[in-house]
């Protein structure tokens, strides 16, 4: 299987190819710059232990083709909109996993939600039905990505209009070892989302002991 992670080369984007890699996943990096999209993959291969899939890099149409039916898109809120509309015809037949969150500029402690209600939502719209959008990785610190030493300490939240691409995309998640729940259609990722800035808020407040928590569902009892 091949994975397609376009913004691949930022700090997000970057540890989803590490994770992956390592759970034995080849994994297509796309850039726009796709000399450093090569850069950074053979950077990220040199971290991986032997076994682990490939990291390779390219240009995002080329990332695009190269992904079997996944393809991440982790690149800033600011680039969201343009990067899909540049590639809405590659994307037909894909399934998007939108892990952006529109965090306001200047400000991630607080988001600025689109017109549309979240950025789920605002690809769904953007790229229409001929591609599954689902939200999924918001709440997933990078640095802890990026730290395969570590655990990924958190559950993770999954959305889309689709069941059957919200199912794919929750195996997809389990495979970085973490469990994922089914949040239901794209409406719920305007709550998801959100999260991202209340945790941000929270692990860089100096009245709690720890940075770079995630969330976790947690039963009574278990």
């Amino acid at each position: 299987m091949t994975l397609a992670i376009l913004g691949g080369t930022g700090p997000q984007g970057q540890g989803l190819a590490l994770r992956f890699a390592q759970a034995g996943i080849n994994v297509a990096i796309g850039s726009r710059n796709p000399e450093r999209a090569t850069e950074i993959a053979e950077n990220l291969s040199s971290k991986l232990s032997a076994g682990s899939s490939n990291i390779d890099g390219y240009n995002n149409e080329t990332a695009i083709q190269k992904a079997d039916e996944m393809v991440i898109l982790a690149v800033p809120w600011s680039g969201h909109n343009s990067t899909l509309q540049g590639l809405k015809n590659q994307l037909t037949g894909k399934i998007l996993v939108d892990i952006v969150v529109p965090l306001k500029d200047g400000d991630p402690k607080k988001v600025e939600m689109p017109p549309e209600g979240s950025a789920t939502e605002s690809a769904q719209a953007l790229l229409g039905k001929e591609t599954q959008v689902i939200g999924a990785l918001h709440n997933v610190s990078a640095h802890t990505l990026n730290d395969l030493n570590t655990k990924i300490n958190c559950d993770v939240l999954v959305c889309g209009n689709e069941l059957e691409s919200r199912t794919k995309v929750m195996k997809l998640v389990e495979k970085l070892g973490v469990k994922a729940y089914n949040a239901g259609d794209a409406e719920a990722a305007r709550c998801i989302e959100a999260l991202t800035a209340i945790l941000i808020r929270i692990n860089i407040s100096k009245a709690v002991p720890f940075s770079h928590a995630g969330i976790n569902i947690w039963a009574p009892g278990q």
